[in-house]
């Protein structure tokens, strides 16, 4: 599903222009890829925020620019290290009919048994790499542990298979696993003090 995001060009100098337009809630942005030149804009960071919540961030954001729509994904973002607010966004302009690759999020949904008998399930890959058309790039792909015994792993060729979209991720790389819990060893403590060494 595409969503609209309004934008408007911007100038890249004077750099104080970038801090204006912050202090306005918008956030310096860069259009590139199929069918244009790199072109500088400014989007409003509520609105952006908006669509990432509700759309997720592999959405097909479709922006006007000159009046011209432009189906975009974005590529990447930058935020404040402290305030966690967007700094700079790059839009990658997409061809609909094209295949793209982007990473989608590995979600682990149920509660496995061997948890509930006392396991430690540890999961290690928290995305893969899918290729599709832009508009079937999933957002997460859910995979059901409710079955996994102490002892079992599940890997990316473990992943529920859809037709939409390829799985371009090593299907050896595993996923997640679940482990006996290790025993702590007991520290040995005394409550007497150490006795002194002898002196001659």
């Amino acid at each position: 599903m595409a969503v609209k995001l309004n934008v408007e060009k911007r100038a890249i100098r004077p750099r104080s222009l970038r801090n204006k337009l912050r202090h306005e809630g918008k956030v310096p942005a860069v259009v590139n890829g199929y069918q244009i030149e790199s072109t500088p804009v400014a989007v409003d960071a509520a609105a952006l925020e908006k669509i990432y919540r509700e759309h997720g961030a592999n959405a097909v954001i479709v922006l006007s620019i000159d009046g011209k729509n432009v189906n975009t994904l974005v590529r990447g973002t930058q935020s404040d290290t402290f305030t966690k607010k967007l700094t700079h966004v790059e839009f990658l302009s997409v061809n609909m009919t094209e295949e793209t690759e982007v990473e989608a999020e590995v979600l682990l949904v149920g509660e496995a048994a061997g948890v509930k008998a006392g396991g430690v399930l540890t999961q290690t890959l928290y995305n893969v790499l899918v290729s599709a058309t832009p508009d079937k790039l999933p957002e997460r792909i859910e995979v059901d542990v409710t079955d996994l015994e102490i002892g079992d792993t599940l890997t990316v060729a473990d992943l529920p298979k859809d037709a939409d979209f390829t799985i371009v991720t090593d299907a050896e790389e595993q996923i997640v696993a679940v482990n006996e819990a290790q025993a702590e060893e007991a520290e040995e403590t005394t409550d007497e003090p150490a006795e002194p060494a002898d002196v001659e």
